[in-house]
């Protein structure tokens, strides 16, 4: 695998500190969105849930090795109504993922549907499989 993703403690930690920071910063509730890390012969595919999330806003940096996913969501009541009630608590999302060598920078893709935010991590050449051919003699 070319992610080092959630059984690193170290990563753990990273996401547990960036929470908390986020939240004494003022800016309200901040969730770790949960993620699924698939892997294919040309790239690693990163599927995270971030209900309420959209195209705008969603952000997605890269500095030196860390990749990071935010969300801003904002609670709505419908025009002409207030709230009576919340079972629902809506905050931002944050995550972070360190990427290792074999990861194309420069190739990654990212789209959101949904709230479901779909990033493509494409290997580096020298990183995916290739046949070596053998030569007689």
């Amino acid at each position: 695998m070319t992610m080092q993703t959630t059984p690193d403690q170290g990563l753990q930690e990273k996401e547990e500190q960036a929470v908390e920071a986020a939240q004494t910063a003022g800016r309200g509730r901040t969730y770790v969105p949960r993620s699924d890390v698939y892997e294919t012969e040309e790239s690693i595919v990163v599927v995270a849930d971030m209900p309420g999330v959209d195209d705008k806003s969603v952000s997605i940096t890269l500095e030196k090795n860390v990749l990071t996913l935010a969300g801003k969501v904002e609670a709505d009541a419908p025009e002409g109504y207030r709230l009576a009630l919340s079972e629902y608590d809506t905050g931002n999302y944050e995550r972070r993922f360190a990427l290792s060598q074999s990861v194309d920078r420069e190739g990654i893709e990212a789209s959101v549907k949904e709230g479901i935010l779909t990033l493509t991590l494409p290997k580096a050449r020298e990183a995916m499989p290739r046949k070596i051919e053998v030569k007689a003699g």
